[in-house]
């Protein structure tokens, strides 16, 4: 699978903003601190978003990124799109000539993961996301067995 450190980082970087711009847009060396993400491969990042339509860019004082969209209508999968191109588990991207210019004996099976996997990421939006993560954490105990 090729989900990169861009993807992951892209949905990271969309999550906080989406969170944090809900009445002024947001800086992004104020995500870089946040979340630990340097400072230029977000710069790379948001460039690749805005060119997608998911963010937009705020100009002057109090200048920084807003959703292009509501979280509700930005999935995952629009998000890791835009910063990967792609995301296949196939190794000949989707070409179907992996195998000598015929497709190799799993490539239905890889094909199949890439569309499931869209599938769930389709479905997944950042307005999700962020109500999960304002879910209240439930104390989870673990019980230990002891076996005498």
């Amino acid at each position: 699978m090729r989900l990169t450190t861009k993807g992951r980082f892209a949905v990271t970087a969309m999550v906080d903003l989406a969170m944090n711009a809900q009445n002024n847009a947001v800086k992004l060396n104020a995500i870089s601190e946040r979340q630990k993400i340097s400072l230029s491969y977000l710069e790379q990042l948001f460039s690749k978003l805005r060119r997608a339509g998911l963010v937009e860019s705020v100009r002057g004082p109090g200048g920084g990124y807003v959703l292009g969209k509501p979280a509700g209508q930005i999935n995952i999968a629009q998000i890791i799109t835009a910063a990967e191109d792609r995301l296949d588990a196939t190794q000949c991207s989707g070409k179907a000539d992996c195998h000598g210019g015929a497709p190799c004996i799993t490539h239905n099976l890889w094909e199949s993961l890439n569309h499931t996997i869209h599938n769930h990421l389709s479905s997944v939006t950042l307005a999700h996301l962020i109500a999960q993560d304002q879910t209240p954490k439930e104390h989870v105990v673990t019980l230990t067995h002891i076996h005498v």
